[in-house]
Formats: structure tokens, sequence, C-alpha cells
């Protein structure tokens, strides 16, 4: 069935529906935006001071944390996790790099 084949009442309710998608896309990457300029300064931080850039206990924390949060709103768990640990993954790739940078001379 195509597109053009769909009752218009369908099709409405299905823009309708992609549309508030759309919307929840756009803020998932502002948050995820707002979430990776606090985790450069925490980076920067880390830096400044010769902390390692990852914190395992806190990030064993933190899924279990999210973990939860998951199953109480109906979500996957296990999909938030993976979900985290690719974000944190890519945080600790951010605070190597600020700390080979800051470590260069090239941090500041």
């Amino acid at each position: 069935m195509s597109t053009s084949e769909i009752d218009a009442s369908v099709q409405t309710e299905l823009n309708r529906l992609r549309e508030s998608i759309d919307n929840i896309d756009a803020a998932v990457v502002h948050m995820l935006a707002e979430r990776f300029k606090a985790t450069q300064q925490v980076g920067r931080l880390k830096a400044d001071h010769k902390l390692p850039p990852a914190d395992p206990a806190r990030e064993t924390r933190q899924i279990a944390r999210l973990r939860q949060l998951a199953q109480s709103a109906n979500l996957d768990p296990a999909f938030a996790e993976k979900l985290l640990n690719f974000i944190i993954a890519e945080v600790i790739r951010h605070h190597e790099r600020i700390a080979e940078e800051t470590e260069n001379g090239a941090g500041a």
C-alpha cells in the first residue's frame, strides 16, 4: 500500500504523530548538546587537576540509576544502558582529548 492509498484521516494522524516524534528528536539532540557542554567542563576540570578521564564507579552508579529510571518510564532498561554506555564512551574520548591538549599546552 502506498501513501496515496492511505485513508486521509489515517494520514493526518500519522503526520501528527511523526511531527511529535520530530519534535522529540530535536529536544533529544538539544539535551545531548547541553549534556556534552557540561561534560566538557568536567573534562577540563579533570585535566587541570590530572584526574583520570574515566570514573568507573560513577559510571556504574549512573547506569544503575538510568536503568531504574527507564524501568519506571516503561522503557527497556537494556536499551537505556546501551544508550548511556555509548554516551559515556564518547565523553571519555572527549576527556582523553582534553587531557592530551592540556598536557601539550593547548587546553587553555
